[in-house]
């Protein structure tokens, strides 16, 4: 007789025997980069090669499809239809990753190749993303197994390759395929936990709003000595711009740019008591920086953020003596749903007038993802909670947005979906730089907490068909 416990079993006897570890392997080796133009093979690769085949013996029908965005990597689409009045999850993951940045990873370590050091898989696309959907799907199969190729409800998946350039070509072909695609929830995994040991359920992601800040004085250089003192530098007019946005200590200045009513009340009261963590060692949590006033959980799940990514005046790899033409900021706003991304420009600009920066342009400003959040009290999202804390016999923490970015509002416009993030990960896992890795203690628990998901999704008690 089949049973929750049977399939949870078999998924994690499939990853204790080694089972997925050889998976991951064969995924990691696939250089799906997205970044580099020679990686276009290895993203169609990807989806042709590694998951159809997967996905197909699990009964799925498969399609990949161009990008709709000419110059962006394919989308795969795939449908299990048991029962269209039973319950349908969407399921998503990304295939592409960042650059492999071969020649930073530490001695011993290879972006393309899975190693296996200290607990934990290292290799590009271990953490971000293919070890997170791959470990949905094999709990998928484990569930599969145990109920002899039934799984009672529905499932289907987007695989995308442009995640890491934008998930640009996303939305147009998630709105093209709307009716296909519709779901009562999607539930995915991508990003990390609020601490390594901690279980977590993201409801949305804060979004990325980019802008160039840009002072342009003259077309070269000038001698420093016979004109600095008397010529104004452009580095020193881009630092009061930037000190006139954020202080000393991290608040944000550019009031308008904040949520209007602050941190809402049902934020606020799933964000009491949530850890923060799990950096291993690569920043600190500096309780002085922010917004005064707020928990670290609320300064990073709940407000916005403003981060220089990169600036330049002058060559400093090479300086010379010369007061510089220009000098630039390539700089991000990460915020939630409750600000008004419209507004941004309009706001720095009034702002930057009123401290006497008239010569600091706003430039290439832009959204690379909007922001999207479901209430975290959703019937989903508290079906997802109790299923896996009946699994793993721990509580599990629900913020809602997870710290990087997703996709989600794609899938909120076009399908009207809940969305239901659990993610694998750590904050620590090093994703989009060198030494990225997996926590396989967190992984154990993600296959196991997906096989119990997937036992209950095709059992009694799911939140009614909206």
């Amino acid at each position: 007789m089949s049973t929750r416990e049977g399939a949870v079993g078999r998924a994690m006897a499939f990853f204790d025997d080694g089972g997925f570890e050889r998976l991951l392997s064969d995924l990691v080796a696939v250089p799906s980069t997205s970044q580099e133009e020679a990686g276009a093979p290895a993203l169609a690769a990807y989806l042709g090669e590694a998951m159809q085949p997967w996905l197909e013996r699990l009964g799925f029908e498969v399609s990949i499809s161009p990008n709709p965005l000419p110059g962006f990597g394919p989308i795969l689409s795939a449908i299990r239809i048991e029962d269209p009045a039973r319950p349908t999850v969407l399921l998503y993951g990304h295939g592409d990753t960042v650059r492999g940045l071969e020649d930073q990873w530490r001695a011993g370590l290879s972006p393309w190749k899975l190693t296996r050091e200290d607990g934990r898989w290292y290799g590009r696309g271990t953490a971000d993303n293919k070890g997170q959907h791959a470990l949905n799907l094999a709990a998928l199969e484990a569930v599969l197994a145990e109920r002899g190729g039934r799984l009672g409800a529905n499932v289907k998946l987007v695989i995308e390759t442009a995640e890491e350039r934008g998930s640009r070509g996303l939305r147009e072909f998630i709105a093209m395929h709307a009716k296909e695609l519709a779901a009562d929830a999607l539930i995915a995994s991508d990003g990390p936990r609020v601490e390594p040991e901690v279980p977590t359920i993201a409801t949305g992601t804060r979004g990325t709003y980019h802008f160039d800040l840009v002072v342009k004085l003259r077309e070269g250089g000038v001698h420093s000595g016979h004109w600095g003192g008397l010529t104004t530098d452009p580095a020193i007019l881009l630092a009061h711009a930037l000190s006139t946005i954020m202080d000393r200590d991290g608040k944000i200045l550019v009031r308008d740019w904040l949520p209007r009513q602050g941190v809402p009340p049902r934020v606020k009261a799933v964000l009491e008591g949530c850890p923060v963590g799990g950096g291993d060692g690569a920043a600190t949590i500096d309780p002085q920086w922010g917004e005064p006033g707020l928990t670290s959980a609320e300064k990073i799940y709940g407000w916005n953020s403003f981060i220089v990514l990169a600036m330049v005046s002058g060559r400093p790899e090479n300086p010379v003596n010369a007061v510089a033409p220009d000098a630039r900021a390539h700089c991000q706003i990460r915020y939630t749903v409750d600000a008004e991304p419209d507004r941004f420009e309009a706001a720095l600009r009034a702002h930057l007038d009123a401290h006497r920066l008239e010569d600091v342009r706003i430039e290439n400003a832009f959204i690379r993802m909007p922001a999207s959040r479901t209430a975290p009290d959703h019937p989903w999202v508290g079906w997802a909670q109790a299923s896996v804390a009946r699994t793993l016999n721990k509580r599990v923490q629900i913020i809602p947005s997870s710290s990087g970015g997703l996709p989600g509002d794609v899938f909120v416009d076009h399908l009207g979906v809940p969305l239901v993030w659990i993610p694998h990960s750590y904050n620590g896992c090093k994703q989009h730089g060198p030494d990225e890795h997996l926590l396989i203690s967190a992984a154990r628990e993600g296959i196991a907490s997906f096989a119990g998901l997937w036992w209950d999704l095709g059992e009694p008690g799911t939140p009614e068909r909206g």
